[in-house]
């Protein structure tokens, strides 16, 4: 989530076209406008992307780690209870807003820790005559992996709050009470989800199916973000924090893809320990150099200290590294963590960076990154673009009887007609029971619709310098196959559009490669 995808600057344009003009035919109504003002100015922001999942899933330490700074409050307080906007800015600055606009600056406060960052919401100064209840913080942060993507951290979807978990439902998801529409009117303030999971249980699959309401279909009616990864949270603790905790995780995450993909809830799953990921970007010298002197202790001996955290804190154990700083470990880094990097180290890495870069590749989030880039990034104008027609439909639906009204119908064709968005809401489906293809079939359909990137010789398989000449006889070679596939007598009609599906990307390929 590191770079702007540029992929469809065509309907970026077309989206503001179609918000300027309803936005000049609903200039006397103030709710609709103000909502159109927003569609407009999100179309030239940052993708947002939004961190959600059950209570205690980890959240806001991902957040952390794809950041790779401190800026999230991981500890129960009051700010893990409303939404937080994390977006690039040139000097730090936390916000609290009220319902109705009010402001009031927040103070952060650092101590000792993993828990070291809690924003002060006791404590504040409105600029407002009264008191208000905060309706969301936004913080502003110099990070890079900020500078093209929002990340907003959402409650806990299973809070014991019923009000704590609608505000990421109200974020997330369209009104549904279409008798109420105007006075509720919302949309949702995400282009994408990552969704983090401990388990996949009812309430999981209940809220990514109200998140992908109408996206599984090949028209759209008001569904939520098109975008949608799931992430495998705090996967160290599945093996109980043994050195093959993340192999464990992945199985698990295998099982969860297979659940998700087959009813189209989620594009990938991915497995991450969001803890280690974090603690490795921010790996001290003094911890690298307690792992090296653990690592000098005996197999044996060592095993015995780290059968818990809390034997490995204790101070009557005999390791040659002070109790506090192993609390310090146990706590930043997890069992799993210590164990690790120890091994590791074991194996030859002889420095502090090399450790760190081994950490991150085995806490998943370098894999995590890789798709939220192919997914995400890459596609960010798409995302955008979808996110913004949708509010811009469901404004049009709210308010009708207006010469706005001709615009619905061409609103209505671009969500269902834009090929990017069938490439997206097929990626959702490719593993579904529907689409009856071989497997070496699907795995070539996945690559050209923009599975492993939007590039041409990614679509295509091949090499980054393949030869133009070699690029068009592939991409002429797909489109020739995948119109036949389409036209197949025994393919279903899904099977047959996901073949056209595969053939309109083959052409727009061959369209971007030189003659």
């Amino acid at each position: 989530m590191t770079r702007e995808g540029g992929a469809a600057p065509g309907i970026v344009a077309e989206a503001h076209r179609l918000v300027g003009a309803a936005r000049a035919a609903l200039a006397s109504e103030p709710r609709p406008r103000a909502l159109l003002v927003d569609c407009a100015r999100r179309l030239d922001q940052p993708l947002r992307v939004a961190l959600a999942g059950s209570l205690k899933a980890g959240k806001s330490t991902l957040l952390n780690s794809l950041v790779g700074q401190d800026i999230a409050p991981t500890d129960a307080t009051e700010c893990t209870r409303v939404v937080t906007w994390y977006r690039y800015g040139s000097t730090p600055s936390v916000t609290a807003y009220a319902y109705d606009g009010a402001r009031a600056n927040v103070v952060v406060r650092r101590g000792g820790g993993a828990h070291g960052l809690t924003f002060d919401l006791d404590r504040l100064h409105w600029d407002a005559p009264t008191p208000r209840e905060v309706d969301h913080l936004e913080v502003e942060w110099p990070a890079a992996a900020l500078a093209h993507t929002t990340i907003i951290d959402t409650p806990g979807t299973s809070s014991l709050s019923r009000e704590v978990s609608r505000r990421t439902v109200r974020l997330l998801t369209p009104e549904e009470d279409e008798e109420r529409v105007q006075e509720n009117l919302a949309v949702p303030g995400a282009d994408a989800i990552v969704y983090l999971l401990r388990r996949l249980d009812a309430a999981d699959v209940r809220f990514l199916e109200r998140v992908g309401a109408g996206n599984a279909q090949e028209t759209s009616g008001l569904p939520g973000p098109l975008g949608v990864v799931g992430v495998v949270s705090r996967a160290d603790e599945i093996g109980a924090g043994r050195i093959d905790a993340l192999h464990s995780a992945r199985d698990v995450a295998m099982r969860f893809a297979a659940e998700l993909e087959r009813t189209g809830l989620c594009q990938a799953v991915i497995p991450v320990a969001g803890l280690l990921a974090f603690a490795a970007a921010t790996l001290r010298q003094q911890e690298f150099a307690a792992f090296e002197a653990l690592a000098c202790i005996p197999v044996d001996d060592l095993s015995a200290a780290l059968l818990s955290a809390d034997r490995f804190a204790r101070a009557d154990i005999p390791l040659p590294v002070r109790p506090e700083l192993r609390a310090q470990l146990a706590e930043r880094f997890g069992m799993f963590g210590i164990r690790m990097a120890i091994t590791l180290i074991r194996l030859g890495v002889r420095d502090s960076v090399r450790l760190a870069a081994e950490l991150t590749i085995r806490s998943g989030v370098d894999e995590l990154r890789s798709v939220l880039d192919v997914q995400f990034g890459q596609r960010a104008d798409q995302l955008k673009a979808h996110s913004a027609l949708t509010a811009l439909a469901r404004v049009l639906t709210a308010y009708p009887g207006t010469r706005a009204d001709s615009l619905l119908p061409q609103v209505r064709t671009l969500l269902a007609d834009v090929h990017g968005f069938a490439e997206l809401r097929l990626l959702g489906r490719l593993r579904t029971d529907e689409l009856t293809l071989p497997a070496t079939d699907l795995a070539e359909l996945h690559r050209i619709i923009g599975g492993t990137g939007i590039a041409p010789h990614l679509r295509l398989g091949l090499p980054v310098d393949a030869a133009p000449s070699v690029q068009r006889a592939h991409a002429v070679a797909a489109v020739r196959k995948w119109r036949a596939r389409a036209r197949h007598p025994l393919a279903d009609q899904f099977t047959a559009t996901a073949c056209l599906t595969a053939a309109r990307s083959a052409e727009g390929t061959l369209s971007l490669l030189p003659e």
